[in-house]
């Protein structure tokens, strides 16, 4: 295992896992948000794709991120698809409690330094009320182009609970 890409909802834990199986690989580990949102803005789609490409054009890396639209550059690049597909409550506790550590200044994140009380909770096109939609919405087609990633040779690994995350982590790390 030398390519890994994960992708889930927001606060699935997309970003603490990656982290840490990266560091025990020694690889690096790409969190697609940072190449996408710069100070400037979010790139446009092609430049995104391209600065994704490059990345996963290397010998080995840990890549994380939910742009299943960057499937052909990252998933089937992958040695190992790592989907985190938890319950839509404990997705949507998570981002509640994700926004508002970012909101009190504890998270300096891309994501943190452009989230307001309206972006995460209270706008029609909320993190929260976004992340419910796209749950309900994209699943099933998750399911499609994960199913046509591991036809073409990616091993995927499909974790349905935090408790199956922890255990495949530990797993990975050497930890029983």
């Amino acid at each position: 295992m030398k390519k890994v890409a994960f992708f889930g909802p927001p606060a699935s834990g997309k970003t603490t896992i990656a982290g840490k199986l990266a560091a025990h690989m020694g690889v690096a580990h790409i969190n697609l948000d940072e190449i996408l949102f710069t100070d400037a803005g979010a790139l446009p789609l092609d430049e995104f794709r391209a600065a994704t490409a490059d990345i996963t054009r290397r010998e080995s890396w840990v890549v994380e991120g939910n742009f299943s639209k960057l499937a052909d550059v990252v998933w089937h690049r992958a040695d190992v698809l790592v989907w985190l597909d938890l319950p839509l409550w404990l997705v949507a506790w998570r981002i509640t409690v994700r926004s508002l550590r970012q909101l009190a200044g504890l998270d300096t994140s891309a994501q943190a330094r452009r989230l307001t009380w309206n972006r995460a909770f209270f706008g029609r096109r909320s993190l929260l009320r976004t992340a419910v939609r796209k749950y309900r919405h994209n699943r099933p087609r998750y399911a499609r182009q994960v199913a046509e990633t591991a036809a073409l040779g990616v091993r995927v690994v499909r974790l349905r609970s935090g408790r199956e995350a922890d255990v495949w982590v530990a797993e990975q790390l050497g930890r029983r």
